[in-house]
């Protein structure tokens, strides 16, 4: 009867495990119905004692109350920043008192250039930081074919000459180099704020001063709402950029990142020398620089969080929560624009 007992035991957790590897299949997949289900899963909430001591160093006291249906605060107290959480105009107006400058990098390398460059440019001339000095630093490789998009008043364009890399796995890696030395230099000195964005993705809706902070993590749109077990870190123990079990607290966005001049420049010496270790073991992580920004978002806690609210990718399709998205993922056409 024992042994029976024990049969049947270990039929169940065998079931159980095919089970799990074939909803995680269908996930990696993007399968709708998981993806309709997704939406069920809860997000937490701001615990009360730490709701009362949160004021955003831009916009004030936050309104947690408006949306109590997501996350609003982590537990070392940080903001996540929603919609309705927060008074856009009080962010303007403390940013106009500090007399800011904001540096907003990009990436446009090989055919990036041609395909998204211009519409990320002429969208955030729209929508990004308007009212702000911001001073824009595109790098690439061809300065020549940088397109003309007329820049606001207090708005400037610098366009930086880089190295491109043979794959574009080393594009993305040497991405935090370049930023790291940038940031050493004009880049650092000229600005107050610097957000560093992906180039494949634009603006459509209002990215303001509310977003601003001492360290800036984006949460990753697919998978703001997944258990910690299941987020995408890296998991080789050989990785400098490794995270083992019951480690990390939410899974970032490379794609959006930011922060005062002095924070992205620890954020950027970080990865670089984790990636430079990786390199010299034979090895790369999972999702290259963006494994190693999550290693250093748990070691060093993000001081504002932006929702997925801030970078949306529509292929996850419609979610109440997502009121006014204010980037798009561009559709992912990666034969067309990597060699």
């Amino acid at each position: 009867m024992a042994a029976q007992g024990f049969r049947a035991r270990k039929k169940l957790l065998w079931r159980l495990i095919l089970s799990a590897l074939g909803l995680l299949g269908l996930y990696g997949y993007g399968h709708p119905m998981l993806r309709y289900l997704e939406a069920f899963i809860p997000m937490g909430i701001c615990p009360t004692d730490i709701m009362p001591l949160l004021r955003d160093n831009f916009t004030g006291d936050l309104r947690h109350w408006a949306r109590p249906e997501v996350l609003t605060c982590t537990s070392w107290g940080a903001p996540i920043i929603w919609d309705d959480t927060f008074d856009p105009d009080v962010a303007q107006q403390e940013a106009r008192r500090q007399n800011l400058t904001i540096g907003l990098t990009v990436f446009a390398v090989g055919r990036y250039l041609e395909k998204y460059l211009k519409q990320f440019l002429e969208t955030a001339e729209q929508h990004f930081m308007v009212g702000q000095r911001v001073v824009y630093y595109i790098f690439t490789e061809r300065p020549e074919a940088v397109p003309h998009v007329a820049m606001g008043v207090g708005r400037q364009l610098r366009v930086e000459r880089v190295v491109r890399e043979r794959r574009w796995q080393d594009v993305s890696m040497a991405r935090m180099r370049t930023l790291h030395e940038a940031l050493g230099g004009r880049l650092g000195r000229e600005t107050d704020y610097v957000f560093c964005l992906d180039v494949d993705q634009h603006f459509v809706g209002h990215f303001g001063p509310e977003a601003l902070s001492d360290l800036v993590a984006q949460l990753h749109a697919w998978h703001y709402r997944w258990p910690r077990w299941l987020l995408p870190y890296e998991r080789n123990a050989r990785s400098a950029a490794a995270l083992f079990s019951g480690e990390g607290d939410f899974y970032y966005h490379a794609a959006v990142f930011g922060g005062s001049v002095a924070a992205l420049r620890q954020l950027t010496a970080h990865c670089v020398l984790g990636l430079q270790q990786d390199q010299e073991r034979g090895i790369e992580a999972l999702w290259h620089d963006e494994s190693h920004l999550n290693k250093f978002f748990w070691l060093h806690k993000p001081t504002k969080l932006l929702s997925p609210e801030f970078c949306w990718a529509q292929e996850i399709g419609w979610r109440t929560e997502i009121h006014h998205p204010r980037l798009l993922w561009a559709p992912k056409e990666y034969a067309l624009v990597r060699d």
